[in-house]
């Protein structure tokens, strides 16, 4: 997206299947970093403490947690490897994350299938055109109030079901925003405006 004689932003939006599957596996596990990050809708969550060494599971979750979000601003170093029973959509280091890969594999089939339904209610919730206007409307909004144009920017935007309401920042450059506030127009307006701001 472009400001006419101005620099340019982007924002992306989405329901990443391979966010969401990440998140669900988050609450299957019973973890809880992004701490301030709800839990998902319509998936039981797990007590910490079932898996024996939570240490370990948590940082090896961390690490794939924001591999996940921003691949390019975390890159493995070394090669990843897809996980059986999860249709491409998890792929861990080669090296240092047995534990995670065991602690997830006997929720394959659960996740993903929740990850699919809710990015299939997503796409069929999102209309053509309505993600530009929302943020072009916010980006005019700061530029009536700041008196310029914004710098240029990237803002992704993952829309999840999460049980409460709100916009948080999962990564340097990426917000997790509850379907059910992107789904309400003014509230949305009100509520991205001061991320808009903060980045412009």
């Amino acid at each position: 997206m472009r400001a006419a004689g101005g620099p340019e932003w982007v924002v992306r939006e989405d329901a990443a299947l391979p966010v969401l599957v990440a998140l669900s596996l988050r609450q299957s596990l019973g973890l809880r970093y992004p701490e301030e990050l709800p839990a998902l809708r319509g998936l039981a969550r797990s007590e910490p403490g079932e898996f024996t060494d939570t240490t370990t599971l948590e940082r090896q979750w961390r690490t794939y947690w924001e591999m996940t979000v921003e691949p390019q601003a975390h890159p493995s170093p070394v090669p990843l490897e897809l996980v059986d029973g999860f249709d491409m959509m998890v792929a861990l280091p080669t090296e240092g994350f047995d534990e995670l890969a065991a602690a997830i594999a006997p929720f394959g089939s659960e996740v993903v299938a929740h990850a699919r339904a809710a990015h299939e209610r997503y796409r069929a919730g999102s209309g053509t055109g309505s993600s530009y206007r929302a943020y072009a409307s916010a980006v005019a909004q700061y530029e009536r109030q700041a008196g310029r144009r914004p710098h240029a920017f990237e803002l992704n935007v993952q829309v999840l079901p999460l049980t409460q309401r709100g916009v948080w920042w999962i990564g340097a450059l990426t917000i997790a925003v509850t379907d059910s506030l992107r789904s309400d127009v003014v509230a949305f307006d009100a509520a991205i405006a001061p991320v808009i701001a903060d980045i412009a």
